[in-house]
């Protein structure tokens, strides 16, 4: 009987050890974590979309074919390491891509085509500091607001018009592509959600500036020249919406 009593004691104390590990279980906050991100931007490219105006207003309109679309939006994936240099600072550096398009078929025939289209290609490359206000804690999460900025170039730049055919003769087909780098910034303002494991969820409100300059003629290495007969510049910035998903390190 004796023994049958102490056995209670026994298996309560047994049972309340089982259960305190998984009570005190924290946010873990990585120091050093790999950030994926998907980031559904806007772009700018006034000056590129004067030139979609001009062939729509000079080589669609009169025929009375369908415009091309003004490229205005698009989506930016991104990879970043994240270091915590202190608790309440991260650093980062990280580089993405960034792809648009507009594009028409138009079919003047049986058996024959003609494609217009104008595209974007964009590699955002940036560096930054973001600062964490003080984290708010409920159990195993922890959420933290947070500020950032740094510097973002962008390299391997493209901005072309294409026209291809198919059972056309003679052949319309003509491709003119204008390439440069250019310096630029950027600037966010999120949440950075933590959990009891190595992943993490990063949410934010996502602005760049990337101003290309100047763009060059890949084919001829001359300046290209917008519709007015400036040099042709390419706007790639926008403002967004920050999607990462984080794994601790």
């Amino acid at each position: 009987m004796r023994i049958r009593h102490a056995a209670v004691p026994a298996a309560l104390l047994l049972a309340l050890a089982w259960r305190v590990p998984a009570a005190s279980a924290a946010a873990e906050v990585h120091r050093f974590s790999f950030m994926l991100s998907a980031i559904p931007t806007q772009i700018a490219a006034s000056d590129f979309n004067d030139v979609i105006g001009y062939v729509n207003a000079t080589q669609l309109d009169p025929r009375g074919l369908e415009p091309l679309d003004k490229i205005q939006f698009s989506w930016l994936f991104d990879a970043e390491a994240r270091y915590f240099v202190r608790q309440n600072v991260a650093v980062s550096f990280g580089f993405g891509q960034l792809k648009a398009r507009s594009h028409q078929t138009y079919l003047p025939g049986i058996g024959k085509s003609i494609d217009f289209e104008a595209a974007i290609t964009s590699v955002p490359v940036h560096a930054g500091v973001a600062y964490y206000l003080a984290p708010f804690n409920s159990g195993d999460f922890q959420a933290r607001a947070f500020l950032g900025g740094g510097f973002s170039s962008v390299v391997y730049n493209r901005a072309s018009i294409a026209v291809s055919s198919y059972g056309i003769a003679p052949d319309p087909s003509t491709s003119t592509t204008g390439t440069n780098d250019g310096p630029g910034y950027y600037g966010e303002f999120g949440g950075h959600m933590f959990f009891a494991s190595r992943y993490s969820v990063l949410l934010s409100a996502y602005y760049r500036s990337n101003v290309v300059r100047n763009l060059i003629n890949e084919q001829t290495g001359l300046p290209m020249l917008d519709p007015s007969g400036r040099p042709l510049t390419l706007d790639a910035g926008g403002a967004g919406f920050r999607m990462s998903f984080g794994i601790g390190l």
